[in-house]
């Protein structure tokens, strides 16, 4: 993998790796990872692109090569931060393609800074909360309440993250100084913001995700004027990364020639 390059915005610093030859009429693909990951997860799937678009792969404020966000962001402060960059920068004609949580981010971006995209691909993109059944609802809640009570007994320490770990989910154990923003970030509802997108949108999903299962892409696509909706068989929210990377490309490619047309 290449070496990523250190940019500013007027609030944060972050990594960008570069991939393939920039060129005049050509399409500047910009990658958006899940959370919890970094620009190495869609690598692949950005140098198979080379010879068809150059890309930029971000690493998020707080993930990969990048600093942590001065205070606790929301999506919308992510967008912000790539628009700013991306506002500062040569690229013509750019198309954002965002995984999980990245998708959240692109949906901002797109909404917040209109004509600034060319179009938009959308892998297991998040941004809506999760539909449940009454039992799952309950086992939250009860989850939940059970998690504060014991915290107003057990203080901040060793046994304090031993709560977490046993009542909080794996990202929540996992995400240290992101938390704030984690807890922030999936209690947000995109579906306002995403009716307000203009450009074009592809959504990917892999019929046995759990994590943003192709329900989410339902409403989303229902939410998002100018959408299309392809669900993948047989691939979950990474497989569709891994195994699923191919036919992940083969629409990815479809889409930006119709963006050229």
């Amino acid at each position: 993998m290449m070496k990523p390059e250190s940019v500013s915005s007027r609030t944060s610093r972050f990594a960008i790796t570069h991939v393939g030859q920039e060129r005049e009429d050509a399409i500047h693909v910009i990658w958006g990872h899940g959370w919890g990951q970094s620009s190495t997860a869609l690598f692949p799937l950005a140098e198979s692109l080379g010879r068809f678009a150059c890309s930029s792969l971000i690493d998020f404020p707080g993930f990969g090569n990048s600093l942590l966000p001065p205070n606790s962001w929301g999506t919308a402060d992510y967008a912000d931060a790539v628009a700013e960059w991306l506002k500062s920068t040569s690229c013509g004609s750019c198309v954002w393609v965002g995984h999980s949580f990245g998708g959240r981010v692109g949906i901002q971006l797109a909404a917040r800074h209109p004509g600034l995209l060319s179009g938009m691909v959308l892998i297991a993109g998040a941004g809506l909360p999760r539909r449940r059944s009454l039992s799952e609802k309950f086992r939250v809640l009860c989850r939940r309440y059970a998690f504060r009570a014991a915290k107003l007994v057990v203080a901040e320490g060793p046994r304090r993250e031993l709560l977490r770990a046993r009542f909080g989910s794996s990202d929540y154990r996992t995400a240290g100084p992101l938390r704030p923003i984690l807890t922030r970030v999936v209690n947000e509802d995109l579906t306002a913001v995403a009716k307000t997108v203009e450009c074009p949108v592809l959504l990917l999903y892999g019929d046995r995700d759990r994590d943003t299962p192709p329900e989410i892409g339902e409403r989303l696509h229902r939410a998002l004027p100018n959408s299309k909706l392809i669900v993948l068989q047989g691939f979950d929210h990474h497989t569709i990364l891994l195994e699923g990377r191919h036919q992940v490309l083969r629409q990815i490619l479809g889409f930006l020639e119709g963006i050229q047309k």
